[in-house]
């Protein structure tokens, strides 16, 4: 039996009522953060675009699915686009590994209960199938498929919304096996964005959603699709990760490494990779008490530094290239406290810039991933040292600190609480949540 047909057979028996408690409470926590953070980022400018080309494309339709803080309806695949694009608006969605998936999923599952009238309590096991999924390759091949320039976000989050529409739509194993295979044969997705500091990368979520949603549906009108698309000699393992993937290696991880609880959430509107170097600066600023800087050394893992945008030091233009970079970062967080989409957005801050170049990023194979060391040579002889040792478990959130998180952003973009009451009530009466509440919200903002 291959790879796909054995994930699909774990996720046909994926049961709300047998799954781990805290594999589900988990669930609630990342949509009440996709949710949550999408509301915080309705001043952010990539939304309307994504739903000016949904709506050019697809038009209004009544009895479509909603643009979420705008009210209108289009098709499905419109509201994913556009839906994704919010969810990503100030990169403060969910992390699973180096893939954003709820910020895939969480858009396109809500455009689907919403468009064909489906209950709400498919939306957690549909969401957990596609953790599981997308988390499994992402786990087992991102160290070897980003440096490649691969963005793990869209290479496994195809396959992540292709498992998770199976498990909302109630396909059969054949199905959910074809579905998948179908979105390994669609994957990609390239990180130059990052590089280059353009808004591509805002809009591969909802590219990635639409196409898992086609990927299922080709599955359900009969597609003959290769049970070796994963680990075959030429399936996806193969020829991203240039690796053999073992299938009962591979599935026996499902079900006992849940990668729904590897799930973290972002403090700060800046790359994961970079939460770490910020939290490390803050503390460093403490210490600092406004003392002059000569230069700073920051030592992380290699798969950190390697990614694209990270060794950046500007010029910079947009947020796409500040977010990205460590050296940015981590001197705007040492002059001015913790980051907010206003510095994060001012480029010609002639403090920031005069301190960047003399901050040198240094890849250190004894720093494990989510760490840093970060040194600091001051102009009155003193040096400062911070060692930020982390793991995921320092930002995978429990739902009352992922509330606290949302609001604070909600507070930073003048959005009501009463919103996130909304979001709140949803979260806590899932399965049976009333998708109302969820309308509500973003209703508040519109």
């Amino acid at each position: 039996m291959g790879l796909t047909a054995k994930i699909a057979d774990f996720i046909v028996a994926l049961n709300i009522d047998t799954l781990p408690p805290e594999v589900v409470e988990k669930a609630r926590v990342c949509i009440l953060n996709g949710y949550g953070i999408a509301i915080g980022c309705h001043n952010t400018p990539y939304a309307p675009v994504a739903r000016q080309a949904a709506l050019a494309m697809d038009g209004e339709r009544t009895d479509g699915a909603t643009l979420l803080g705008d009210g209108r309806k289009t098709s499905v695949t419109g509201a994913a686009l556009a839906n994704s694009a919010l969810f990503h608006g100030r990169a403060q969605e969910d992390t699973c590994g180096a893939a954003h998936l709820g910020a895939v999923m969480i858009p396109l599952l809500t455009a689907l209960i919403e468009a064909r009238s489906l209950s709400t309590e498919r939306f957690l096991p549909a969401l957990i199938a596609g953790y599981e999924t997308g988390g499994l390759l992402e786990k087992n091949y991102s160290s070897k498929t980003t440096p490649g320039g691969f963005r793990a976000s869209t290479l496994y989050g195809v396959v992540a919304a292709a498992a998770a529409v199976s498990k909302l739509l109630e396909f059969d194993a054949d199905q959910t096996a074809a579905a998948i295979a179908n979105a390994a044969s669609f994957s990609g997705g390239i990180l130059q964005s990052f590089a280059d500091g353009t808004d591509e990368w805002r809009y591969q979520v909802g590219m990635v959603g639409r196409t898992g949603l086609v990927a299922a549906e080709l599955a359900r009108a009969g597609s003959v699709s290769a049970p070796g698309a994963l680990e075959g000699p030429s399936g996806l393992i193969k020829s991203f990760a240039r690796e053999d993937g073992n299938a009962d290696e591979l599935a026996a991880q499902l079900g006992h490494d849940w990668a729904t609880l590897r799930v973290t959430f972002k403090p700060y509107p800046v790359c994961a990779f970079n939460q770490t170097p910020v939290i490390a600066a803050l503390a460093l600023r403490e210490e600092l008490a406004g003392a002059p800087i000569r230069a700073v050394r920051v030592r992380m893992n290699p798969y950190e530094t390697g990614y694209a945008g990270m060794d950046s030091k500007g010029p910079f233009h947009s947020i796409s290239g500040t977010l990205m970079s460590i050296p940015f970062c981590i001197a705007n967080t040492l002059l001015h406290g913790s980051p907010s989409m206003q510095a994060m957005t001012t480029y010609a801050d002639p403090a920031v810039n005069a301190m960047i170049p003399n901050i040198d990023l240094i890849s250190d194979d004894n720093v494990a991933t989510l760490c840093c060391t970060i040194e600091i040579d001051c102009e009155d002889g003193r040096s400062l040292l911070r060692e930020q040792v982390m793991t995921f478990a320092d930002f995978s959130y429990e739902r009352a600190e992922v509330s606290r998180l949302i609001r604070r952003v909600g507070g930073e973009t003048n959005v009501s609480p009463t919103a996130y009451d909304h979001l709140e009530a949803f979260v806590d009466s899932l399965p049976n949540g009333d998708i109302q509440q969820v309308w509500a919200a973003f209703s508040a903002i519109e």
